[in-house]
């Protein structure tokens, strides 16, 4: 029986010294499954050691493929994959999972899914993805488990995605990459991570226009060919790690910062008068600050405030000199880690599925406390950071999902987490 993991984290601590960024997990996902499209020989860099890449892993290995994750390259070898059915249990481990539907019905004509699993964090609908292979000529059942997806003859055309899906966007393109005539895909997503991804097509061949838009123009039918890609550095990452910094009171240079990637990030850090300095275009100095102002958060897409730092951002507002107002737009489950704060001493009041206020600033002191979701996880180690006293996270496998050796580089900045097996 594998046993749950948990954090001991003792508080407070003030936080210095460099810390490297890992690879993106949201542009690695997309991109190790595109390698089904065309078989063939992979080399992808900068790829994050966490779990969601080893159960993706995983799946493409059930599949007939061979894969190899060291030193965050990955290797992976797709010629002899022959099967159009993912393993039912390894795909309810990730959400995106639903991510092999595109190339595998690109390259086999059929693919039998089972629903996506992964956090809890509200609904994420599979519509917009089916409306666009629908829209291409693809046929789709549903039962109780499994989604049955079939196209014979794929005709490009015009889709115009249901709401600004990252993955719905990077489906889209991976089968229209094997329709035939030229596709247009309306009301794209424009994530910085979908931008890398329809960089590593290119890379494999792959005729693409209006990338960072909200619509891209994909030429079917293209030669694709295997190929060697390094991904971008992680944006939720960076923003955790800057945020964490200001939250303790501390002094750490984030490096592998894409600065081009995070103007609302660093606006907002402005109008929380937070110390810092952008060095370059690929790092940040993040300095003590002494009077942290309340600010108003409301998440959107791309280049919108991103739903993922909103609950990191919340935990440094705590220490806010006033109210703080977070408007949660994109999932309805997102905000039931205030309840922890809560726990902790904070005051956060949610007032309903989207909207919840932070009045500071309010002392916080260990407790035990609960990883409600990966993003959430996260957010509970800048709460114990800036907590009074020995905190215990509960479930922190859960934060393994999408963070490389958390607890190590936050150890090496001055922090002290140890990770026990219960």
């Amino acid at each position: 029986m594998v046993g749950m993991e948990k954090f001991i984290i003792e508080g407070p601590a003030n936080l210095k010294g460099e810390v490297k960024i890992s690879g993106s997990k949201n542009a690695a996902l997309p991109i190790i499954a595109a390698t089904i499209l065309k078989g063939g020989q992979y080399q992808i860099s900068n790829v994050p050691e966490i779990t969601d890449i080893k159960n993706m892993l995983g799946i493409l290995n059930n599949l007939g493929a061979k894969t190899k994750l060291h030193h965050n390259i990955c290797e992976i070898d797709t010629r002899k994959i022959s099967s159009y059915t993912p393993e039912i249990r390894k795909v309810q481990n990730i959400r995106a999972s639903i991510l092999l539907a595109g190339p595998l019905l690109s390259r086999f004509g059929r693919v039998i899914l089972a629903h996506p699993g992964g956090c809890l964090i509200g609904a994420r609908p599979v519509k917009t993805h089916f409306d666009a292979f629908m829209e291409l000529g693809a046929t789709i059942e549903s039962t109780e488990e499994y989604y049955e997806i079939e196209a014979k003859n794929l005709i490009g055309g015009k889709i115009i995605l249901g709401e600004f899906s990252v993955t719905g966007t990077e489906n889209a393109i991976m089968v229209a990459l094997s329709a035939k005539g030229i596709t247009e895909i309306h009301l794209c997503a424009n994530e910085p991570h979908v931008t890398d991804f329809c960089q590593f097509l290119i890379s494999m061949g792959a005729e693409i226009e209006g990338l960072g838009t909200h619509t891209i123009i994909v030429y079917g039918q293209n030669r694709l060919h295997e190929t060697s890609y390094k991904i971008i550095p992680d944006q939720i990452e960076a923003g955790t790690f800057i945020l964490a910094t200001a939250a303790t009171r501390g002094e750490v240079l984030v490096k592998n910062f894409m600065v081009e990637h995070h103007d609302i990030l660093i606006k907002k850090l402005y109008d929380a008068n937070i110390n810092f300095q952008v060095l370059g275009s690929d790092k940040i100095l993040v300095k003590s600050t002494t009077s942290i102002k309340p600010i108003n958060i409301r998440t959107d897409v791309y280049p919108g405030f991103p739903t993922d730092l909103q609950a990191p951002f919340a935990v440094l507002l705590t220490q806010a000199e006033g109210s703080s107002e977070i408007y949660e737009t994109m999932f309805e489950g997102r905000l039931n880690y205030i309840n922890e704060l809560n726990k902790m001493g904070a005051n956060g009041v949610i007032k309903n599925s989207h909207e919840a206020t932070i009045t500071g600033p309010t002392p916080l002191y260990g407790t035990t406390i609960n990883s409600l979701d990966l993003r959430s996880g996260a957010t509970l180690i800048m709460a114990a950071l800036i907590a009074e006293g020995k905190s215990v996270i509960k479930k922190a496998d859960i934060i393994d999902r999408g963070y490389e050796n958390i607890e190590e580089k936050f150890n090496k900045l001055g922090a002290n987490i140890t990770r026990v097996t219960e």
